[in-house]
């Protein structure tokens, strides 16, 4: 399917060098603020108090939100669980406070509007569990990473598996950065876009990849500039068509899903803008910069003879 057809070949890699260097200095830029201004990380992370209540009706979270947010208390999680009556509320750690005087302060607080409300639990979820959490996410990027790698090599190429990563992680790496400059809470549910977003780049990669390596197989005479730029062109109108229902999708997330799901949408709509760059700008001038050829990705299947079809010279006058 195609909503438009591109007859001539867009000269995506005449300007490889000039996007890769705005690549470059934006990598350089998240870098510089994930470790000048670091993450901001959530209870799950760092450590705070959970706190179970049950409302006689059904709860109106932004309501709990404001009424937290009056204590002076921020980062503060609140969402349903089981049923629209009972709400879930995460708190950081505040310091010179401890777990049970925060819940009663908070209880106290909710109870000014409802006085029906019940305490069903209440715990501190400690910064062991909130390290364990975060060397288990990192285990996750990691796994995740060298799939693609190992994935990618045997479909493709080595040289295809090196780009697509170093793609890939400049997606993940742009994100991080996003959330540290902005101070963007960073929780469980933003490290699932950031896995989701190595995945779905990495999609794009392989779009990309498969069209090239046709690409050699159908024209002998190009060389592998011209092969890759068709690839990118011809390919537009899908990448149009996928990339737009995806982003309408987590659009809608982001403007109505409310904040349990703010960030997380967040995450992915930069993710799949820079994915969509990336795949273009990156991958492929990186692939090309590492010396793709037509013999990396179809491998000969004997001699040669005259007049055979596979045959560069075949139909040749001397």
């Amino acid at each position: 399917m195609e909503f438009f057809k591109i007859r001539q070949d867009i000269p995506f890699m005449k300007n490889a060098i000039a996007f890769n260097a705005i690549s470059f200095l934006t990598f350089l830029a998240a870098v510089f603020f994930l470790f000048s201004r670091g993450l901001h990380l959530s209870v799950e992370f760092t450590g705070g108090t959970l706190m179970e209540v049950s409302y006689s009706q059904a709860a109106d979270l932004n309501v709990v939100r404001d009424q937290i947010a009056k204590l002076g208390l921020n980062d503060v999680q609140v969402q349903n669980f089981g049923t629209a009556r009972d709400v879930m509320i995460r708190m950081p750690a505040v310091k010179g406070q401890s777990s049970a005087q925060q819940s009663e302060l908070v209880l106290t607080a909710l109870k000014a509007t409802d006085a029906n409300i019940q305490l069903r639990r209440t715990e501190f979820v400690g910064p062991q569990v909130g390290d364990e959490l975060a060397i288990d996410g990192l285990k996750a990027l990691a796994f995740v990473v060298v799939g693609i790698m190992v994935y990618l090599a045997m479909r493709f190429e080595w040289k295809f598996a090196v780009a697509a990563i170093v793609a890939n992680l400049h997606d993940v790496v742009i994100i991080l950065g996003f959330f540290a400059f902005f101070q963007w809470e960073f929780s469980l549910p933003v490290l699932a876009a950031v896995l989701a977003v190595l995945g779905y780049s990495v999609n794009e990669s392989v779009v990309i990849f498969d069209r090239i390596r046709e690409n050699f197989r159908r024209f002998r005479k190009m060389n592998t500039v011209e092969i890759i730029d068709n690839a990118i062109t011809s390919t537009i109108s899908r990448t149009i068509i996928t990339h737009g229902c995806t982003q309408l999708m987590v659009l809608s997330m982001l403007l109505f899903g409310g904040a349990t799901l703010h960030y997380f949408a967040l995450a992915l709509t930069i993710g799949i803008l820079f994915g969509i760059y990336s795949s273009v700008f990156v991958a492929a001038a990186i692939a090309m910069w590492l010396g793709i050829r037509r013999e990396d990705l179809i491998k000969p299947t004997g001699p040669k003879t005259p007049g055979d079809p596979d045959d560069e010279n075949a139909g040749a006058v001397v």
